[in-house]
């Protein structure tokens, strides 16, 4: 028989499983099943460590949970093992879990062994004082960006620092170039400058402050994140969200994905000096955020999505003045991008620009506009359909090229078919509660929840203990997945490309480094 099917049974979203019956595997076998999973298309949307009691108690003992979700039949699995001070790495065989498996050792001083590239991502000491993978003291402190870099050796090979500290109101991150003259043969990136410990603080909820550490921890994905936390709530506590809130959420979750395209879009026309759709845009995204600050107050979106439902409901003259409202921001934001794909000079800096071949992306995992830009037909909302989304699909954006453009055109189309999309739940609200009640959580108990963030994939998995609180919570931004895409993008460009680059990926720093 197979090792794949060492997983557990299939699951789909708002489902919760018992961490009892999530197969314990060896290390051997749990490698094994991860690496036939993604080899038969499944993806790893998370994989983490959470400390659990060993011999005559102990609590040094980590088990290792693999999340693996299969876009074809929208289902989950889960796999687990439990590991010593170190184990033979999955990323020589499985690149998905490069960047998770870095992580692990950072946390809890589990050591992959064979990682090809084994470092810090976020640079804090390990949960388990005197368990460090690495020496990473300087002196008595523990410093972002301080490790050995990739070199590259040869005649007129030369090294481009950039970052963390960056010409702008930008987040920070450190950036390592190796060139020969203008061409970048490799870039590493190193982030941890905004590491706050949100996961760990997440560890004895949910209390009062865990939902507004869900809103910030990426502040431009607040409804995103907010949703995937009360998603998994719900899943423990076996609760169902009335049908409204439901469509309120979906509209408040588009209304976040239209603010940020927008000005994605406009930005990237600011990059390469082209000034219509740059400055038009600017005060389109914030035509889009005030559309959700009409609804909740925020123009984030902050209190508006709860466990069991919403805070704020919407009246007939809110209705109405979200529809006309909307309905004239979109046609003066599809015309303000139309200038866009009429203008050849910025065309030419697009197309071919920062291009990652899809068995890339396959090999990485890349979730989101960035996927999408590589042909890979992949949205939680069509795979994974939560929410509203199981009544009323969007259509999914792809373009082949997977370049610039493409990451600019898959955007242009998602303004277009969300913004429908919004118009028509708006026009179609039925009566009803916005919020139900929810239960305790379920004990000793394990929940995913999958939400199409506008970057991509969010995945937050909840694991509880015998008494119905948060055990271990993991969060997986879509920039986690990413940001290595971002690396791969820049092999063989131009140095002087990297901006537009970057910002064609747009990656939080933050939700990266919570």
């Amino acid at each position: 028989m197979s090792a794949v099917y060492t997983l557990s049974t299939p699951l789909r979203p708002g489902d919760r499983v018992d961490t009892a019956d999530i197969p314990l595997a060896d290390v051997a076998d749990f490698r094994q099943s991860v690496i036939e999973a993604t080899e038969r298309g499944r993806r790893l949307s998370a994989l983490f460590g959470c400390q659990v009691e060993g011999a005559a108690g102990s609590t040094h003992a980590i088990r290792l949970y693999a999340i693996l979700t299969d876009d074809q039949d929208g289902t989950w699995s889960a796999v687990s093992a439990d590991v010593g001070e170190e184990y033979p790495a999955l990323t020589p065989d499985c690149p998905q879990a490069h960047w998770f498996e870095r992580e692990v050792a950072e946390q809890w001083g589990v050591v992959p062994r064979g990682h090809p590239w084994l470092k810090p991502i976020r640079f804090h000491p390990s949960y388990r004082p005197g368990h460090d993978a690495w020496s990473r003291a300087v002196g008595d402190k523990i410093l972002p960006g301080v490790t050995d870099f990739f070199q590259v050796a040869g005649p007129e090979v030369h090294e481009v620092a950039v970052g963390p500290i960056h010409a702008g109101v930008i987040e920070p991150g450190h950036f390592r170039f190796q060139c020969n003259g203008e061409q970048v043969f490799h870039l590493e990136i190193s982030l941890g400058y905004q590491h706050r410990g949100i996961e760990r603080a997440l560890v004895g909820g949910p209390d009062k402050r865990t939902i507004h550490y869900m809103e910030t921890l990426a502040g431009d994905t607040s409804i995103g994140h907010a949703t995937a936390y009360c998603q998994a709530v719900e899943a423990l506590a076996g609760c169902s969200v009335p049908l409204r809130a439901s469509a309120l959420r979906g509209i408040a979750l588009e209304l976040e994905r239209l603010a940020n395209h927008a000005g994605d879009l406009g930005a990237l026309a600011g990059d390469v000096g082209f000034l219509p759709t740059a400055s038009f845009n600017g005060r389109l995204r914030g035509d889009f955020l005030n559309a959700s600050g009409l609804i909740c107050g925020s123009r984030f979106g902050r209190g508006m999505v709860r466990p069991g439902g919403i805070v704020f409901d919407v009246d007939e003259h809110c209705v109405e003045t979200l529809i006309q409202r909307l309905t004239q921001t979109l046609a003066e934001v599809e015309g303000s991008i139309d200038l866009l794909w009429r203008s050849p000079s910025v065309q030419a800096r697009f197309e071919n620009t920062g291009a990652v071949p899809r068995r890339t992306c396959d090999a990485l995992g890349l979730v989101g506009v960035a996927a999408r830009a590589c042909g890979v037909y992949r949205d939680v909302r069509h795979d994974f359909p939560h929410g509203i989304f199981r009544f009323n699909q969007i259509p999914v954006s792809t373009c082949g090229s997977g370049d610039v453009f493409a990451r600019a055109y898959v955007r242009g189309l998602e303004i277009q078919r969300s913004g429908a999309f919004v118009l028509e739940q708006l026009r179609s609200l039925t009566l009803g509660a916005i919020r139900a009640d929810v239960h305790p959580l379920a004990p000793d108990a394990l929940a995913v929840s999958l939400v199409e963030g506008w970057r991509g994939e969010i995945c937050h998995v909840a694991v509880t203990d015998g008494n119905g609180r948060f055990a271990h919570y993991k969060v997986v931004d879509p920039s986690f997945h990413n940001w290595m895409g971002l690396a791969m993008a820049l092999r063989n460009q131009q140095i002087s490309d990297f901006p537009l680059c970057n910002k064609s990926f747009n990656l939080s720093y933050c939700g990266h480094d919570l």
